[in-house]
């Protein structure tokens, strides 16, 4: 196992089965197929169990280069740009951590019973989002390999900046509509409350 001691690993990569091995920091396990895949970027280094563990598995982890900036996890809140708008869901890249921007590409998406918290059955993506909206957004999970789930089903979730079709920064005006200040034409979105 030596020679696996530094080895490069990027998010989504293999590092081995859930039954052959415990998901440390920078590590988890897909409940759909039992494997343990790397959630950051950084080398793989596994330690052995606890002397008079019951657990035989040594613990893998993914410590963090140097270059590294932080990580989607969570219970964070991240800011995003939307950057594709379906029917079920939205894809957006999260370019804040907190206050810290992000250095490496994480992707996430807004599923349509994750954008608010009441009537989630009526929820409209494209009256919700637009590509290019930034978004404030609460880390739901790690969804798949390679995007982080993400809500805004609480009042200071949503957009926070978007532009308008005449490429003005729209005002928010209620909780699903914000206005363009150059042709006052009013576009529907999942707002965020101000001062948050």
């Amino acid at each position: 196992m030596e020679g696996d001691e530094e080895k490069f690993v990027t998010p989504g990569e293999v590092l081995g089965k859930a039954t052959e091995l415990k998901a440390g920091k920078g590590a988890y396990v897909s409940a759909d197929d039992r494997t343990v895949y790397a959630s950051l970027t950084g080398f793989r280094s596994l330690t052995p169990p606890p002397e008079g563990s019951d657990d035989p598995r040594p613990t893998v982890e993914v410590k963090g280069h140097k270059a590294h900036g932080p990580v989607p996890e969570p219970g964070l809140v991240v800011i995003a740009r939307v950057t594709k708008v379906m029917a079920k869901m939205a894809s957006a890249d999260i370019m804040c951590v907190g206050p810290k921007s992000v250095r490496e590409k994480f992707t996430g998406i807004i599923r349509q019973q994750d954008v608010r918290a009441t009537e989630i059955d009526k929820v409209d993506m494209h009256a919700s989002f637009r590509p290019g909206d930034i978004v404030r957004a609460l880390v739901l999970s790690l969804g798949d390999a390679r995007a982080y789930y993400l809500s805004t089903a609480k009042n200071e979730l949503g957009v926070v900046s978007a532009e308008s079709q005449a490429g003005a920064t729209m005002i928010p005006i209620s909780w699903t509509e914000m206005q363009c200040p150059l042709t006052g034409q009013v576009e529907q979105r999942k707002v965020a409350k101000a001062g948050a």
